[in-house]
């Protein structure tokens, strides 16, 4: 009889197999929709007129989804990267829900448990969204005057400011002298550029690569207080 000589595959290499076969999948299944639209329609753009709107924003959105991934996958983990960049809006749902998912439960990212957590908070996250997305869309009529009532518009203007603020104090406060610098830089270029509040994806990989720097000269300093995270170590090895 012959053997199997088929190794099995491990769980990371399976993510990464169903991860991009499904990849693949919603990135034909996004392109069909506009082929759809122009098919019932018989409405077919010009080449020229396609390509010369592409050369405006996809340059921007390439970028930007390029540097995501390098951001965002540490933290998110290999399950939750592939959820994350299909369902979208990593910012201001899918990497929050992650990192106060690790955060309550005292995980690190890059783990085998913050591989399961952060796949876990993501999936938990993407039910969610589409859940209430439905819930709007078939209740929309009654909400509409609720959402356009002026009294509330400001409040809306500042979720994502007050979601993004509240999660970053918790991980500021656990080593302000790394946090400082980023934020002092950040907060600098928006007071002389407000012009880049709408260039956010492209700047936040720009602040995590100014607090690397600033970690690295602040441990050579000997300033970063690190018996914090040695001793939570200690005690979960314990």
């Amino acid at each position: 009889m012959a053997k199997n000589t088929m190794k099995p595959q491990t769980y990371t290499e399976a993510t990464h197999f169903y991860g991009r076969l499904w990849t693949s999948f919603a990135i034909l299944m996004f392109l069909m929709i506009p082929m759809a639209v122009s098919v019932h329609y018989n409405a077919w753009p010009p080449l020229t007129d396609v390509l010369r709107g592409l050369m405006g924003v996809a340059p921007v959105f390439w970028t930007v989804g390029v540097i995501e991934v390098f951001t965002y996958a540490p933290m998110l983990g290999t399950g939750g990267t592939y959820l994350a960049f299909v369902t979208g809006s990593l910012s201001s749902l899918k990497v929050p829900c992650v990192l106060n998912a690790l955060d309550a439960a005292g995980v690190k990212p890059g783990t085998e448990e913050g591989e399961a957590l952060s796949t876990i908070a993501v999936a938990t996250s993407s039910l969610v969204t589409t859940l209430v997305i439905a819930l709007g869309v078939f209740g929309i009529g009654f909400l509409q005057p609720i959402l356009e009532n002026p009294v509330l518009a400001p409040a809306f203007d500042n979720i994502m400011p007050a979601l993004m603020g509240s999660l970053a104090l918790v991980y500021f406060s656990k080593n302000w002298k790394l946090a400082l610098t980023p934020l002092i830089c950040m907060i600098a270029l928006f007071v002389c550029v407000p012009s880049l509040a709408g260039s956010v994806g492209i700047l936040v990989p720009v602040s995590a690569l100014i607090a690397l720097g600033a970690g690295l000269l602040l441990q050579k300093a000997g300033l970063l207080d690190s018996k914090k995270d040695s001793s939570t170590t200690t005690d979960k090895d314990a």
